[in-house]
């Protein structure tokens, strides 16, 4: 009362003692004045954003401060949905009135304000009319400038089959050595026979169980069906079989449907779906298989909404939920399965003009090398949330096997531009040479698994592979290490054979040890059996084609000779419970990659180089060739 009594004083013609007015003219002055004061200001606050408003209340500096705030308002818009473009139009009001600018002293009488409402109510329904606007004139411009056409987007096929340096079935011509093309036409007949199988009892289903001849649909692919049938396209292909190759285009292009509602790995959906279909594309130019590889490539990107960018292993390819599988550590994510995305990522980029593939999987490779390592290795576990390796153990076999084939590969793929994968990967095999491989009292040579320090003396079936990588990157090593990794290589695919060959069956065994006086032999039961494995030859195709060693073809004919006596039966190819008995149980399944995988490198391995050669393809980590890049990328 003090305040008000000292300020009154002031104003000319009241008196400070008592006012001179009565309390109830007090009461009514101030409430009068009060009113005039509240409605003057509100009316700043509370009244629309027009340009006529602006002018008469506002300083021009003002006045040109809003409206840079409207222009950024109307560019933020092409990014927003409608609900955060009303939000940003509210902000910009708000931000214009709390200018610390002062007032223009010439202000219009109150009658202004009522006078021009119309205007002012306009103003508000042009407001609301840009918003409406914004929602349908910039739906498209809500999309990234860069992925914004991708959907008028055409890769020149025509222009791919002209990069190639031979013709992706070779020239075919038969070869020389009789023996030689007859073993070849043995394998093409066991892929005949294999397919007529699966077409006969479990056409559409995603494997045969060839014991009791019905279809097997498995769990891993989220309600997607017919997974023998993409797996195996190429395969078809180079084998020229082509009434089979085309039923089973046709059966992709009328029966794959996309929109399923299951949990899937996304990890088998991509190397064998997208794989699959991103090869069969790539040698056929049927169009169908490119729109499917994208289309389910577009289903799989909610599994990247992590916090870290990094994918978790499960996804629901009807809602896009994911997880990760119940049984990595604490939500961890697996390396092999997130570090196996980058080839046939890249390529989906290639086909559909859409960099977003790219994008993610660049993510994954930037993180993993800014991480810290211990002793330079890859632990197989990685949180999608934390962003940190979850238990350290590392291992060549399953869980972190194929990260490191796609180091190389990538590197490869890109016409050896990739230099940040090449690196990356000849820093991973020095770590991995210093502290897993290992060479055991009987002179053989293998990969440990290492858990926190400690050595794990085994060697999985699955870390065969790693012969044919240490081959495949030997080349482009430093020159002092060029023929240590190709000798390396060797020594690694011999450890394998050994496995075979101290085998009742000579098949190899799921994983075989090195310790308590064991070498190269499995001393568990529950890892005696085999799964119709592609890894060893694997190993052998990609020696022989670096060497030409004979022996290669030779252990390889060992396997096409163990296949057809232990694993064929009626009604297709089975896995078997124990390769230490010639009396084996059968598993009953074929797998899908026995297809895409084991019978395309044996056949390979008795063809002339150039039918899939090396100097125009890649292949993904389920045998799908994806050709190397001499067009320019997008």
């Amino acid at each position: 009362m003090q305040i008000k009594k000292m300020f009154l004083r002031k104003i000319s013609g009241i008196f400070p003692a008592g006012f001179g007015l009565r309390l109830s003219q007090k009461f009514v002055f101030l409430l009068f004045l009060s009113g005039f004061i509240t409605l003057c200001f509100g009316t700043l606050f509370l009244l629309p954003d027009t340009s006529k408003f602006r002018r008469i209340f506002l300083s021009s500096t003002q006045s040109q401060n809003g409206e840079r705030l409207h222009n950024y308002a109307s560019k933020k818009m092409n990014k927003k949905t409608v609900e955060d473009q009303k939000s940003l139009l509210r902000n910009t009001n708000q931000e214009k009135w709390r200018s610390k600018d002062k007032f223009d002293v010439d202000v219009k009488p109150l009658g202004f304000i009522a006078s021009n409402y119309k205007t002012q109510k306009e103003d508000m329904s042009l407001n609301r009319e840009h918003i409406v606007s914004a929602k349908a004139k910039n739906k498209e411009s809500m999309i990234p400038a860069a992925q914004k056409n991708h959907a008028d987007f055409v890769f020149d096929y025509k222009a791919f089959k002209k990069s190639l340096k031979y013709p992706p079935l070779g020239n075919q011509p038969e070869s020389n050595d009789s023996e030689i093309w007859e073993k070849r036409n043995k394998i093409k007949e066991m892929m005949k026979f294999a397919w007529e199988s699966y077409k006969r009892y479990a056409w559409g289903e995603n494997e045969l169980r060839p014991v009791t001849k019905d279809g097997h649909f498995g769990s891993l692919f989220g309600g997607l069906k017919g997974a023998t049938i993409v797996d195996a396209l190429d395969t078809l292909y180079i084998m020229d079989l082509k009434e089979e190759f085309e039923d089973a285009s046709k059966w992709v292009e009328d029966s794959l449907d996309l929109n399923v509602n299951g949990e899937a790995s996304l990890f088998e959906v991509n190397i064998r779906y997208i794989g699959g279909l991103l090869s069969a594309y790539y040698l056929s130019g049927k169009e169908v298989f490119r729109e499917k590889a994208i289309a389910l490539g577009k289903k799989l990107l909610p599994a990247f909404s992590t916090p870290t960018g990094i994918p978790r292993g499960i996804i629901n390819l009807g809602n896009g939920l994911n997880w990760s599988w119940g049984w990595a550590s604490a939500g961890s994510s697996i390396l092999a399965e997130f570090g196996t995305l980058h080839l046939e990522f890249l390529k989906l980029s290639e086909l559909s003009g859409d960099p977003v593939f790219t994008e993610k999987v660049n993510t994954i490779r930037r993180i993993l090398k800014k991480m810290e390592k211990p002793h330079g290795l890859y632990p197989n576990y990685f949180s999608p949330v934390s962003g940190s390796w979850v238990q350290h153990h590392v291992s060549l076999g399953g869980l972190g096997d194929s990260f490191y084939e796609y180091l190389i590969k990538s590197w490869l793929m890109s016409a050896k531009q990739d230099n940040e994968g090449k690196g990356m990967y000849y820093e991973a095999v020095e770590a991995i040479e210093a502290h897993l491989i290992k060479r055991s009292a009987g002179g053989l040579t293998y990969i440990a698994e290492w858990r926190g320090g400690v050595l794990d003396h085994k060697m999985g079936h699955l870390t065969c592979f790693a012969a044919g990588m240490l081959a495949l990157g030997a080349n482009d090593a430093p020159d002092k290490k060029k023929d240590h990794y190709m000798e390396l290589a060797a020594e690694i695919s011999n450890t394998c054979h050994e496995s075979y060959v101290r085998t009742d069956t000579r098949l190899g065994p799921e994983v075989f040890r090195f310790d308590t006086g064991a070498e190269a032999t499995s001393t568990r039961l529950s890892e005696r059996y085999y799964l119709l494995r592609p890894e060893v030859v694997e190993s052998y195709l990609y020696l022989w084609r670096l060497t030409h060693n004979p022996k290669y073809r030779e252990w390889a004919w060992e396997i096409v000779e163990s296949l057809d006596t232990y694993c064929r039966i009626e009604s297709g190819f089975s896995g078997i419970r124990d390769v230490y008995t010639t009396s084996p149980n059968h598993d009953n399944v074929q797998q899908s990659f026995f297809m895409s995988e084991t019978l395309k490198y044996l056949y390979l391995l008795f063809s002339e180089d150039d039918l899939l050669s090396l100097e125009d393809w890649v292949f993904n980590t389920e045998a799908h060739p994806l050709p190397i890049n001499k067009l320019k990328s997008i």
